[in-house]
């Protein structure tokens, strides 16, 4: 047994953490939003039928939007990573001899001597050029790109799974008791994406709970405001 097993290595851990971390805020998102909505309404009326409707056209709106979102942006990455890959390959194979010296320059930036330097970037080159340069130069891995449908399809899973919360919270209990449970319920599940989101980050878990607690608190009672004095002047 070493003093590090268990430890996770490898190229992809920072995409998983990634992933991770955007799957909380993803799921973060549906909470808040689709609880905002649905206790505005809940403010104007007790009808479950709308109370169902404006709760699921939050989500389904919301999880479509986050997916595209999603897909744009990282679509948008991988481009740019492929464009970046090709113009390594391209310099790789009209001066080799400047991508060694370059080589070379960055391990010897990052505290290696002169001549272990460059019989570092020596052997690379000759087990793998491009992989070297990118990973040096770039912190590219050309085997682990991101991937644009699995950023749209675990940024939807995550919105939906947070916005069926507050849907459930809203619709069962009765009329006097939707928006109370609802608030308890929302509040609660923000803690927690908040010390999960923190441990993820290695940050303090109170601090960032708080500040969900407090931000999803605050849009809850304005949402609901609007929607009572709107229920209440009879304009919906």
């Amino acid at each position: 047994m070493t003093a590090h097993e268990g430890e996770e290595h490898g190229s992809n851990l920072g995409q998983r953490l990634n992933w991770l971390r955007a799957g909380v805020l993803g799921a973060n998102d549906g909470i808040v939003s689709v609880a905002a909505l649905v206790v505005g309404v809940a403010g104007a009326t007790t009808s479950s039928a709308a109370l169902l409707t404006a709760g699921l056209a939050g989500l389904v709106g919301g999880a479509v939007s986050m997916a595209l979102g999603e897909y744009v942006s990282v679509s948008s990455q991988r481009d740019s990573e492929r464009a970046l890959i090709s113009k390594e390959r391209e310099e790789l194979r009209t001066m080799p001899d400047d991508e060694l010296d370059e080589l070379t320059s960055l391990y010897r930036d990052r505290g290696l001597s002169e001549d272990t330097a460059r019989q570092v970037a020596e052997e690379l080159t000759a087990h793998d050029a491009l992989s070297a340069h990118l990973e040096v130069e770039l912190g590219i891995d050309q085997d682990d790109l991101v991937n644009p449908w699995h950023a749209a399809l675990s940024s939807a899973i995550a919105f939906t799974l947070g916005a069926l919360l507050p849907l459930i919270a809203i619709l069962l209990p009765p009329p006097e008791w939707r928006v109370p449970v609802t608030f308890l319920a929302v509040l609660i599940a923000l803690a927690s994406t908040g010390a999960v989101s923190a441990r993820i980050g290695g940050s303090p878990m109170l601090w960032a709970s708080v500040r969900l607690v407090v931000g999803g608190g605050l849009a809850l009672a304005a949402t609901w405001l609007i929607g009572t004095l709107l229920g209440t002047t009879g304009l919906v």
